[in-house]
């Protein structure tokens, strides 16, 4: 736990005051996104492992298939415990086009032991408009297995969930025109007016002119006039290389699972008495037997508990820190005090408790 706390510590040391990423990195252009896609599909050809008589849809599945191949089946008289009923998930890329390859992943939704070895019959996979987009079909990639025999049983991973690389073929693309509006908008992820601000200066700055304008703390706007009208495409992939000063809102990470702590750059602590101490608690506990001697006539066997609790604490002084610190000052200042990562959590609460902590404490 030292290590890693030192490690952080290094980490956060070698922060830059000035943080910059590309445009790409950290923005994304409005309309340029996947889509879910979801369908309804069977497995067949699983070694005993599918579903068994209890789940309904999935004999039902079959009879249907069965009937528009020219087979009628009435499904209480199936009983195959090779297939498994399936939800196949997927996302469509932005710009596919039909008979483009894209992955698929499938997932068991009756009881069904293991999909391992079995095949995906021909599933449509339709967006949330209704429409089909893609078909999918293939043998199926698990990464676990499931082994019984007799009363023992080993599993590895999660075999009910499976994919499919490349599983299905795009049939149609979804239409839309990216410029139809006359104009290219940019995104943040993570919304901030300061970063809008720089991301503002620095287009006008590549474009030369004030032609790039922001409408609220994610978005900047970018009108296709005169000569931008003629390439977007170009231009677009001009500005996601510019470098753009990234700035943030101050935060401290706190994972109390895994005791993991992580502050970005701009993190302060006002000024700030600190006393920092372990509250040691020990019970002891002996088990002693009282019973009479042997071929007595009377007494009784009796159990004896002798307890013993102590109680200590450390003798820690107060320790003023904080005021206006930079992050490698304020984290030598908590060191200073001897405080382990579970410490600093509950060092980190208390602070922001008092409101001495000027940042957001985010607690997983």
């Amino acid at each position: 736990m030292k290590k890693i706390f030192l490690l952080i510590i290094f980490i956060l040391l070698i922060v830059p005051e000035a943080f910059c990423a590309r445009l790409k990195d950290i923005a994304t252009i409005e309309g340029v996104r996947g889509n879910d896609l979801f369908g309804y599909g069977i497995v067949i050809g699983l070694n005993g492992t599918g579903d068994g008589g209890s789940v309904d849809f999935t004999g039902k599945s079959v009879s249907n298939l069965l009937e528009k191949m020219g087979l009628k089946v009435d499904p209480k008289d199936i009983k195959v415990k090779n297939v498994a009923a399936v939800v196949v998930t997927a996302k469509l890329p932005p710009f596919a086009r039909a008979g483009s390859k894209i992955d698929v992943t499938l997932s068991s939704i009756g009881d069904a032991k293991s999909i391992q070895g079995g095949t995906l019959l021909f599933t449509p996979l339709k967006a949330s408009d209704g429409n089909v987009y893609a078909v999918a079909q293939g043998p199926i990639t698990v990464g676990g297995f499931s082994v019984e025999a007799s009363s023992d049983s080993a599993v590895k991973n999660h075999p009910t969930v499976g994919q499919i690389a490349e599983g299905a073929t795009v049939e149609k693309m979804i239409p839309f025109d990216l410029f139809q509006s006359k104009r290219v908008r940019i995104v943040l992820k993570e919304p901030d007016f300061t970063t809008v601000t720089h991301i503002v200066d620095a287009l006008n700055e590549e474009l030369g002119g004030s032609i790039a304008s922001a409408i609220d703390g994610a978005t900047v706007q970018i009108p296709l006039v005169g000569n931008l009208k003629d390439d977007p495409i170009g231009m677009i992939s001009k500005l996601e290389h510019i470098d753009i000063v990234q700035d943030s809102t101050a935060k401290v990470i706190v994972n109390e699972k895994t005791g993991t702590i992580v502050m970005g750059e701009n993190v302060k602590i006002g000024k700030v008495a600190l006393a920092h101490g372990n509250l040691n608690i020990v019970i002891r506990s002996d088990t002693q037997v009282s019973q009479p001697e042997a071929f007595s006539e009377v007494g009784n066997t009796e159990v004896v508990t002798n307890s013993d609790v102590t109680v200590g604490e450390e003798n820690v002084g107060l320790n003023l820190i904080g005021g206006e610190l930079s992050l490698g000052e304020l984290v030598k200042a908590l060191n200073a005090l001897g405080a382990t990562p579970r410490d600093l959590i509950s060092i980190f609460s208390a602070l922001k408790r008092a409101g001495a902590l000027h940042a957001d404490l985010v607690i997983m």
